[in-house]
């Protein structure tokens, strides 16, 4: 079958898309300045405000949210009366963790044998940025752009601190749109289009134990003094039961999830799951990630390995994840995981607990217009593949602030983190071939709504 002329039209442009890419790529964007330097992050957010201007659009910003990150806005005037859409994406990027272990330069994009396209953030999320980009230059080289669009890449998603949601709400027409594309999450499997029709919400919590009002010898006092170490491991370790399910005392945790499921040996695959080592949880793996709170814990301060000595910890430290499914409200998961915490704390440790971060989960209307035409754009850009409808257990927090700003707006969820990028591990990498496809797809996609709404 000959190819549309939006799709000539992207993959013509496929070279420009990677040159591109690896620029943006190249800026260690973290939004943390205890890990990085801010000015990458800055630099990534002048790049995509010059990328806008050099697609004709007007209003371009960098907005100083107040977390003390910026985030890039661009207006992109269509014939009048069109509908408006929002493109969001986000140019922050997770730490590259063990910059050893990658096989490649975390920040030099590169292709490797496989065809895919390595580095930090090629998928999640400055591929969503180029893939704005293409399906708009498609679209221009084709008749032009048929809807009004507005463009925000956010700088500090990935540290959850909501800059960008105090922004919106203190300037609610900024974002105003009939609809919004959030290029920031994936495809079930690489080849099959999908759209995210819920997000598991989240939150962070930092707890501390005291014992002692100082580390104790312990062959002088260990097995009669509290070690906070100890009490902290015990408290960790009430968080999920033997199955390894989570369990936070009067959290809801077995909701079933009703759609596409996730074959165990896919999952196993996907995560990379060592032989002989069971999953956690019980009943479906869909269940488990995509209807069901998670527990996670992120890191532990305590003595390392290397330079130990002999010694009972006075104090302990850990940062608590706790990813909670639509239906449950993360500020009210947030007291009870710290409640939870604090009765489960041994021999009379004291136990101080810190949120330091919480996004709401949230849930899709899969019955509008915007999800028809996107349908039939994904149909036509994968070779009449049908679109799945999928869950995702991560947070994008701007969604729910997104869907109550604006709540005739119809929001949907695509994007490059399919599970062979693997997004936030080492060796994170971008297919392509999806970059192209749902490139096309957009374009098609903004087409379509256009006609739609025009009647």
């Amino acid at each position: 079958m000959p190819q549309s002329p939006l799709a000539a039209t992207v993959s013509s442009l496929m070279p420009q898309a990677r040159t591109e890419l690896a620029e943006l790529v190249a800026f260690a964007s973290v939004a943390d300045p205890e890990q990085f330097p801010r000015s990458e992050c800055e630099a990534a957010a002048r790049w995509v405000a010059d990328a806008l201007r050099a697609e004709g659009f007007e209003d371009v910003a960098l907005l100083d949210t107040p977390d003390g990150t910026q985030s890039v806005y661009g207006h992109l005037p269509g014939p009048e009366g069109a509908p408006t859409v929002l493109l969001y994406a986000h140019y922050d990027v997770q730490p590259p963790l063990d910059e050893d272990a990658w096989r490649t330069p975390p920040f030099e994009l590169t292709e490797r044998a496989d065809g895919r396209w390595y580095g930090r953030g090629a998928a999640d999320c400055k591929g969503g940025v180029i893939m704005h980009l293409l399906a708009l230059r498609a679209l221009r080289a084709n008749g032009g752009v048929p809807v009004n669009v507005k463009v925000i890449a956010e700088g500090s998603e990935e540290q959850g601190t909501g800059g960008l949601e105090r922004y919106a709400e203190a300037h609610p027409e900024l974002l105003a749109a009939d609809s919004i594309v959030i290029g920031d999450s994936g495809n079930f499997r690489v080849g099959l289009p999908t759209v995210t029709a819920t997000l598991r919400g989240m939150t962070l919590v930092r707890v501390q134990v005291d014992t002692l009002e100082g580390n104790l010898h312990s062959g002088q006092f260990g097995g009669a003094a509290p070690d906070a170490l100890a009490a902290l491991i015990r408290m960790l370790d009430s968080l999920r039961n033997a199955a390894g399910s989570t369990t936070v005392d009067g959290l809801d945790a077995d909701d079933r999830w009703e759609g596409l499921q996730y074959p165990e040996e896919d999952f196993r695959r996907d995560a990379k799951v060592l032989d002989g080592v069971r999953l956690t949880g019980a009943d479906t793996v869909a269940d488990r990630i995509w209807a069901r709170p998670s527990a996670t814990v992120l890191g532990i301060d305590c003595p390392p390995v290397v330079g130990a000595t002999p010694s009972v910890q006075a104090s302990a430290r850990a940062l608590i994840s706790l990813r909670v499914p639509p239906g449950t409200d993360a500020a009210h998961a947030t007291q009870l995981l710290m409640a939870h915490l604090e009765a489960h704390a041994p021999w009379g440790a004291r136990v101080s607990t810190e949120q330091v971060g919480q996004g709401q989960p949230f849930r899709a209307d899969t019955t509008s217009p915007a999800y028809t035409a996107m349908a039939d754009a994904m149909r036509e850009a994968y070779d009449g593949a049908e679109m799945a409808t999928a869950g995702q257990g991560g947070s994008i927090p701007l969604c729910n602030t997104l869907a109550a700003l604006y709540p005739k707006a119809e929001i949907l969820l695509i994007g490059l983190s399919e599970p062979e990028a693997q997004i936030h591990a080492v060796d994170e990498s971008v297919s392509p071939r999806e970059l192209e496809a749902l490139s096309v797809a957009e374009a098609l996609f903004l087409r379509k709504y256009a006609a739609a709404a025009a009647g």
